[in-house]
């Protein structure tokens, strides 16, 4: 049972790197370019994408695999509660994101977006919001890409509806992207 598990997930996993490789790539190479140029990154989502976009943040403020290199600026809009409940309070839950992205966000920046179904409101808010600062957008989407797909400079879908299986490929790129960044500083 638990093997079988393990090969779906390998097999989705193995076919998302092979679909999307370059522009994982090229995803990380833009960061990596922003963070030089005096950019930071933005990184948001709800639930388990909410503490993927925590411990992103968290490898890119401390360090992935190079000990020696200097913190770069990476901040998960989830982590303010007071700033999450006096906006769900004062608007809807559905600005949580797009009031921080209009307070902080500016076009040397980059907005990670993460959604298993692509279709978030509150992640859809935060993307037209950058869309508006000309930022650069990152999705990481599953199913068909929802929404995600209109608003994102690239948007990485997992090709699947099993939740479990696109929040751990999702790691795993999140996880490319970090070493990839390492790299460059």
């Amino acid at each position: 049972m638990i093997l079988e598990n393990l090969e779906e997930h390998i097999l989705v996993l193995r076919e998302t790197i092979k679909a999307y490789e370059q522009e994982i790539i090229y995803v990380a190479n833009e960061c990596s370019k922003r963070l030089k140029a005096g950019g930071r990154i933005y990184i948001l989502g709800n639930g388990g994408s909410a503490a993927d976009a925590q411990h992103m943040a968290a490898e890119l403020v401390g360090c992935f695999n190079k000990k020696n290199r200097k913190a770069l600026p990476a901040i998960a809009l989830t982590t303010d509660t007071s700033v999450i409940t006096s906006v769900s309070n004062d608007f809807t839950y559905y600005n949580v994101f797009s009031r921080q992205i209009e307070a902080f966000v500016t076009e040397k920046d980059v907005v990670i977006a993460i959604s298993t179904s692509g279709n978030s409101r509150n992640v859809i808010n935060a993307l037209k919001e950058s869309k508006k600062k000309n930022c650069f957008t990152i999705g990481l989407s599953g199913n068909n890409g929802g929404l995600m797909n209109e608003y994102c400079n690239k948007n990485i879908i997992v090709s699947s509806t099993k939740t479990p299986i696109i929040q751990e490929v999702h790691l795993f790129i999140e996880h490319r992207i970090c070493d990839i960044i390492d790299k460059k500083f």
